[in-house]
């Protein structure tokens, strides 16, 4: 009589194991699912920028992208990509002012195959005209107007949300300089876990030296009282406020430098040939006067028997040419406590420089950039650069630009004599970076001046996980727990311990 119970009691364990199992299994699904959900790769929530740098010789477009999540109000922007825009500055279109926003449409269509097509419209574009622009200001504001006004149409007709298109002031451009230098060198958000460029542990920030073809900036913190308020900006940044001495020298481009050591070297009469150290010997160039006073920098200097053409030949003589290099710069005046030149204020230098645009360029040329080469060794190097023949330059220097190549003995005393007189003395010249791309990201003014717009640009709060760091861990504990459970009850179902068998006879 037995028999038919214990069959009852088989059966209805395989019933019940098999239930256990059906809940085993939903268990192991449910906490899978939740486990994956949970820690599922977040989606980036990037913000874009576009920056256009429209200098005097040429015009740059770059892109910068950041995390929506900002880091102490300001965004950790970093380059994603450059393009070089094709021909000149837009200063030069003054005589066909609608061909200037022409000129910009080829890299705005690079930006759109760059930038999400669903971050089109959220991406602010700004375009800043550096000293070109103020040197055709000056000579002609109606023309400045009609390519600035040509410049917005073309940027505003684009997917972009078009921002603005303006001058901006030669103490804006080394003042955004001055940020992107200590962005790049760490100065500012140290250990950021996403953009962490190069390590530095040095407390402070440095200064910026920038070198272009009209302008050159200076810009440093200094402990000392500015004499000229003119000279001071102040700036919020990662949290921290910084006061910084900054000045713009108008004219004192390396290119608008060379213009101006030209016409002092011109003399009254029909000679239409000027024997000139600045230039390699060998080298020959012949410059139109009408175009070489076409720049407000020398049209002062301007005199009424000049040829219409004068040929330059080059002498290659370093003295010679720093004596005239010299003659460009009025240090006979200062009615402050100190002046770099010209009568302008500067403190004495503090800190350590970052020295980038075309003080980079011409030190890399003369393969000087890399390393920290005392100042004596640099006057030699150009010294002996200067001395070689042209024909021996050019053999040497592959696919240089003949313009640029041309000018690099120009280019080397220029810098030594501007340092100069801002006060880098044999000690001081090795506290001075040459600086190019940095991880990716050009030093320049445009990348200090995304960051700098970033503040205004609302933080988003950063993308989380569907629960919460509790539910997370409460759900995961309560389904491994049933989970436990189950296993538990399928393996007393299955093999019931002795003491449980009682009174099962």
């Amino acid at each position: 009589m037995e028999e038919p119970k214990v069959a009852k009691q088989k059966t209805w364990n395989k019933k019940a194991l098999l239930i256990l199992g059906v809940f085993f299994v939903l268990g192991i699904v449910a906490l899978t699912v939740v486990a994956v959900l949970q820690n599922k790769p977040l989606p980036e929530n990037l913000k874009y920028g576009i920056v256009l740098d429209a200098g005097s010789s040429h015009t740059s477009l770059y892109i910068y992208q950041w995390p929506a999540e900002k880091e102490n109000d300001t965004g950790v922007v970093q380059q994603v990509e450059e393009c070089k825009v094709e021909g000149n500055g837009i200063s030069s279109y003054n005589q066909k002012p609608e061909n200037a926003g022409l000129s910009l449409q080829a890299c705005l269509n690079k930006a759109r195959e760059v930038i999400p097509v669903n971050k089109h419209k959220e991406t602010p574009v700004y375009l800043g005209a550096t000293a070109g622009m103020r040197l055709l200001r000056l000579t002609n504001s109606r023309s400045a107007e009609e390519v600035l006004t040509s410049v917005e149409n073309t940027l505003r007709s684009s997917p972009f949300d078009f921002q603005g298109a303006r001058i901006i002031t030669g103490q804006e451009e080394g003042a955004y300089g001055w940020i992107t230098i200590n962005y790049l060198l760490g100065n500012f958000i140290q250990n950021s876990p996403w953009f962490n460029i190069i390590p530095n542990s040095k407390q402070g920030t440095s200064g910026a030296l920038d070198l272009g073809g009209a302008s050159t900036q200076i810009t440093f913190v200094s402990d000392e009282n500015i004499e000229s308020q003119d000279n001071t900006l102040r700036f919020r940044l990662y949290g921290k406020s910084y006061n910084v001495y900054t000045h713009s020298f108008l004219c004192y481009g390396k290119d608008q430098a060379l213009r101006l050591q030209l016409a002092n070297s011109m003399t009254d009469g029909q000679n239409i040939t000027l024997l000139d150290p600045c230039f390699n010997s060998g080298y020959r160039r012949n410059v139109s006067t009408a175009d070489l006073y076409s720049s407000p920098c020398v049209s002062s200097l301007r005199t009424l028997t000049l040829p219409q053409t004068i040929q330059i030949q080059g002498t290659g003589n370093y003295q010679l040419c720093k004596k005239k290099v010299e003659s460009i710069f009025n240090v006979s005046h200062c009615s402050y406590s100190r002046c770099s030149f010209n009568g302008i204020f500067q403190p004495v230098l503090q800190g350590e420089f970052g020295a980038f645009s075309a003080f980079f360029f011409v030190m890399d040329f003369l393969k000087l950039a890399k390393g920290k080469a005392s100042l004596d060794s640099v006057k030699n190097t150009v010294e002996r650069h200067c001395s070689k023949p042209w024909f021996e330059v050019k053999r040497d220097s592959g696919n240089v630009k003949e313009k640029y190549l041309s000018e690099y003995c120009f280019s080397g005393v220029y810098i030594l004599n501007l340092l100069d007189l801002y006060g880098f003395n044999a000690s001081s010249w090795e506290d001075i970076t040459f600086l190019g791309k940095i991880h990716g990201s050009d030093a320049g003014w445009t990348l200090g001046y995304m960051l700098n717009l970033t503040n205004m640009i609302p933080a988003e709060l950063p993308a989380s996980p569907p629960l919460s760091h509790g539910g997370y861990v409460g759900l995961m504990v309560f389904f491994s727990v049933f989970i436990s459970i189950i296993l538990l009850t399928c393996w007393l179902t299955s093999r019931k311990p002795k003491c449980l068998q009682k009174g099962i006879i």
